[in-house]
């Protein structure tokens, strides 16, 4: 689970056609009309970022990222145009048997799995990769196992730390976890980049293996020039017939490393040469382009947007005597203006969609409610009339904005006249990234309000819930920006997590959404939209509300 940067803004005016054929589809398949995706030909990834490392113990990435090219889990994402992503047997034969209340997992491997070489992959492989994300030298990586297996908080990894006893491989084709707690979430867990298996034999040189992992998806590393490209080629040991959340459509894969934004976007405007088969998975349509895409019906049906996104929202630190009066945090819901954040954000085609929720659309447990039915500008005459109740007058409040967010000063003064109009005094208290991340997350919490966004790392409302609003989550770098906390919300955060059925769950984690606004302890702003641009001959590009990023693991091209 992770703060979200908007990298840039994407203004109102842009009335864009995801596709040529259904432009009221916010999550359909762009760029082709009729066209469909063949087998063969280059895709071209077009990328702002100077390296690029394929070490699983790493990596952040989700489920649908370029890492899963090369590297299956014993589970995977499958994701489809206006539905929600499905969790999918990957290097597993099932999403886990579970035991022992919700604390034991055991996963079998299916028959005639091969590395890229033709050696057998082995249950004691994807233990190795597992104990190496434990390595300090290996830090970085999503880590949620490491909270989660038994003596996991003491392990230190394979280099000086032997084996983790918690992860158990009876046989080659059989893996057995052991968890200190009930965790029915944990199908999903075992999809992110560490589970993925890492041969001990091949792990010469820790430091240095995500240059050119051990291939057990589609793709193998073929070339790589830090700085400059990277090329995948085939696997020729991957068996489509194993694998569920894959095409392996391309024949090559060839990453473009180092660009400006501006150029990325530039280039597949112009949509000229290899850039006809080029796509970005993470730089958004800039605000200066917008002009020259408006004005181009062709360009206009290359772009995805994604019906939803990260949640944007204005915390109120509950811990500060002026907001720690709920009667107050509910004022300042009808005194936002969330329309005029939703236009600094680029309007409501781009910037994103108003919110009134916790969990955010596409996540089991979303449901569409609004438990003030505020106006979308606010109503500060009712903002008013519920302070005065309270018996507060003349509020004055300090907004600390994060000035590394290219819209943070605008949102913050959207918020400052939204709040002025209900009489509420802000004053705005700018910050660059860093401090202002320690000021949020640290001990003291010296501040009234914030503005942040919030997207979960897989497809569960535990990530939209737990790090916003337990109470463990305070301070010590923990994203509760709130300082929300309640003994009851805790209770049952831990029910929901430990719950194996997810129908069950996503019940309890509606429930938690709506038991929490109650207490109004933040603001829901937006539900914030990317938009991405793809060259004319890419296929099967397009965005879900979860995760709002197109799927690299099944992109192909046209003739």
């Amino acid at each position: 689970m992770k703060r979200i940067t908007r990298a840039v803004a994407v203004v109102a005016s842009l009335a864009l056609a995801v596709t040529a054929c259904n432009a009221n589809d916010k999550s359909a398949p762009s760029g082709g009309g009729t066209a469909v995706a063949e087998q063969g030909g280059t895709l071209q990834i077009l990328t702002t970022s100077k390296e690029i490392s394929f070490d699983p113990a790493k990596s952040q990435n989700l489920g649908t990222s370029s890492i899963h090219l090369i590297l299956r889990g014993l589970t995977s994402w499958k994701t489809a145009p206006g539905k929600a992503a499905e969790l999918v047997p990957d290097l597993a034969t099932d999403t886990g048997q579970v035991s022992d209340g919700g604390k034991t997992w055991t996963y079998k491997l299916k028959p005639g799995l091969k590395y890229a070489d033709g050696s057998p992959i082995v249950a004691a492989d994807i233990k190795y990769g597992i104990e190496r994300s434990f390595a300090p030298e290996l830090s970085g990586g999503l880590g949620y196992h490491k909270s989660l297996l038994v003596g996991g908080d003491k392990y230190t990894g394979p280099y000086k730390g032997g084996s983790l006893a918690s992860v158990e491989t009876p046989d080659d084709t059989t893996i057995v976890f052991k968890l200190n707690k009930p965790f029915g979430d944990w199908p999903w867990i075992v999809s992110m980049p560490a589970f993925s298996p890492v041969p001990k034999k091949a792990d010469t040189d820790p430091a240095h293996y995500g240059e050119k992992p051990v291939a057990s998806g589609p793709y193998q590393v073929k070339s790589y020039a830090p700085g400059s490209k990277l090329e995948l080629e085939r696997n020729p040991s991957w068996d489509k017939a194993t694998d569920p959340a894959r095409t392996g459509l391309p024949d090559s894969i060839v990453f473009t490393m180092g660009l400006q934004a501006d150029v990325v976007n530039q280039r597949l405007i112009a949509d000229s040469g290899d850039d006809k088969f080029a796509a970005t998975t993470g730089t958004s349509v800039p605000a200066a382009l917008i002009p020259t895409v408006s004005g181009n019906p062709a360009v206009k049906a290359r772009v995805a947007t994604s019906p939803s996104g990260a949640l944007q929202y204005l915390a109120m630190n509950n811990k500060r005597p002026a907001l720690s009066n709920p009667a107050v945090r509910k004022a300042i819901q009808y005194a936002v203006d969330k329309q005029a954040v939703q236009v600094a954000e680029g309007g409501p085609e781009f910037g994103g969609e108003i919110a009134t929720t916790l969990i955010t659309p596409g996540i089991e447990g979303y449901s569409k409610y609004d438990q003030y039915e505020a106006p979308p500008a606010g109503d500060p005459e009712k903002a008013k009339s519920m302070l005065a109740a309270a018996g507060v007058s003349n509020l004055s409040l300090v907004l600390a904005v994060d000035t590394d967010q290219p819209t943070g000063s605008a949102v913050a003064q959207a918020i400052q006249q939204g709040l002025k109009r209900a009489g509420i005094t802000v004053t705005l208290k700018p910050l660059a990234n860093e401090p202002w991340t320690e000021l949020v997350t640290g001990a003291k919490g010296d501040y009234d309000l914030t503005v942040s966004s919030w997207q979960a790392d897989f497809p569960s409302a535990l990530g939209n819930i737990q790090p916003l609003f337990a109470t463990s989550e305070i301070g010590n770098g923990g994203y509760n920006m709130s300082r929300y906390s309640n003994p009851a919300v805790d209770t049952a955060i831990n029910a929901a997590t430990a719950e194996q059925d997810r129908a069950r769950a996503a019940g309890m984690w509606g429930a938690l959404d709506k038991q929490i606004m109650a207490d109004a302890p933040l603001v829901p702003l937006i539900y914030a939209r990317n938009a991405f641009l793809h060259g004319s001959k890419v296929q099967n590009f397009y965005l879900p509300a979860y995760p709002p990023y197109p799927n690299t693991l099944i992109m192909g091209l046209s003739k």
